[in-house]
């Protein structure tokens, strides 16, 4: 595996030096005459710069050696093609070598890829790679017979260091800060679904710490009514009923396993514990609107925020919220509106306000719609849902010390549900 890994890690290396190779000479040869004499100014560094920067696994020395073999090459090969004298040409290109290879070894040297956060920085070393490889280049070069060296081209070399370097760290910033936007919106995708499924997770903690209950119960039960068989001399049905409350407890024990491992995870989710209002209900909105997008639904959901509100308890106020507002994205047949609000209606209170504008509920079925098992949603397939989610609402919000209510909406049409809680049980973790 380990052979495997520098395998590719060389061959990643070589295809990246390769593509050095092949796109500085011809970069290069996109060239001006910036000061109206025979100084050009080609692309070429400026790829190389950008290369140096962007590919992780490119050696700066090999990379600079590379181009300065191939750019000299490339153009000496194009002057022979245009019919010029190739001793002349040599003499010409071959000290562009020393630019190309100046720049590799003084780019390791700054080692300027320990500053990456630096923008600056970056760009001062940048210029500085520029003027320190232009003047390698012109001492090779003016060391040729006939040659001197001119303050004027020093000046040149240096107004087109700055203007190079900018170039290529403003293009190197503008992909670097969209890589960024983009990492940052996928850590956001990745945040709301894992709180979504934790909170579901949540969800049915509560239904199973229920079930337990009810466990305990069923077992305390069949227990009592095996004693009573026992003294009535009634052995076996006795031993039924003793059988039936050992089979009720060994499913106690491992729903109790269960709801262990779900509280495990639950709880070492510590950094999504507490979330602020406009988070958690900007979760539920896109949640639900991909929900009815998936279902061919166009559904618009709005979120306000009244008031000023501390960190809220991220998990029992989602599974709130994503039960009402599910609900309502399932009532509404094909378009409509939601509209959630999460209003502090004073000091000690905070108020969940889901309203939809869908068929709405029967008057005389109001007070029934939080009985467990009630519904009036089927699928395509006439099955019915399994009437739980409203019963859970209504569970969990009596459990917090709230209260929850429904009425017709506005206009007489739709639904709205009002759920009003202690601020306290929702700024405190209060997990099953």
């Amino acid at each position: 595996m380990r052979i495997l890994k520098k395998a590719v890690s060389w061959q990643s290396r070589l295809l990246s030096l390769a593509l050095v190779a092949i796109l500085v000479p011809l970069a290069a040869e996109l060239k001006f005459y910036p000061f109206s004499d025979s100084f050009r100014v080609g692309m070429g560094p400026p790829v190389l710069f950008f290369s140096l920067l962007w590919l992780r696994g490119l050696t700066p020395l090999a990379a600079g050696f590379v181009t300065g073999l191939t750019v000299p090459a490339f153009r000496i090969g194009l002057d022979a093609l245009g019919g010029a004298a190739l001793e002349a040409s040599f003499y010409q290109h071959v000290p562009a070598f020393f630019f190309y290879f100046s720049y590799g070894a003084l780019f390791a040297a700054a080692q300027v890829n320990n500053y990456r956060q630096s923008p600056l920085l970056i760009g001062l070393i940048g210029m500085g790679l520029e003027v320190g490889s232009n003047v390698a280049e012109l001492f090779f070069r003016y060391s040729l017979p006939g040659r001197t060296i001119i303050l004027h081209e020093l000046e040149q070399i240096i107004v087109i260091a700055v203007f190079r370097s900018s170039f290529v760290l403003a293009i190197f910033n503008i992909i670097q800060l969209r890589q960024v936007r983009a990492l940052q919106e996928r850590e956001r995708q990745e945040n709301e679904h894992r709180l979504m499924l934790i909170s579901t997770l949540y969800e049915e903690s509560v239904h199973l710490q229920k079930t337990l209950q009810q466990a305990e119960q069923i077992t305390r039960s069949s227990y009592e009514l095996y004693r009573g068989l026992k003294d009535a001399a009634e052995s076996d049905f006795a031993r039924q009923a003793l059988g039936i409350a050992g089979q009720v407890h060994e499913i106690k024990k491992d729903n109790q396993r269960i709801y262990a491992g779900l509280s495990q995870l639950i709880t070492s989710e510590q950094r999504a514990d507490f979330g602020l209002a406009e988070e958690l209900g900007g979760v539920v909105v896109r949640s639900n609107e991909k929900y009815a997008h998936l279902h061919g639904k166009s559904i618009r959901i709005a979120l306000r925020v009244k008031g000023e509100h501390p960190p809220y308890h991220a998990y029992t106020l989602l599974s709130l919220l994503n039960n009402l507002v599910s609900n309502a994205v399932e009532a509404i047949a094909k378009d409509g509106n939601i509209d959630v609000v999460i209003d502090r209606t004073d000091k000690r209170t905070t108020e969940l306000r889901v309203r939809d504008d869908g068929p709405g509920i029967p008057e005389h079925s109001r007070d029934i719609v939080f009985h467990p098992g009630y519904t009036t949603k089927y699928d395509s397939s006439g099955v019915p849902s399994t009437g739980i989610g409203l019963s859970y609402v209504q569970e969990t919000v009596a459990r917090l010390g709230g209260t929850i209510a429904n009425r017709e909406g506005i206009g007489g049409k739709g639904t709205e549900f009002i759920i009003q809680l202690p601020l306290a049980s929702l700024t405190t973790n209060k997990d099953g």
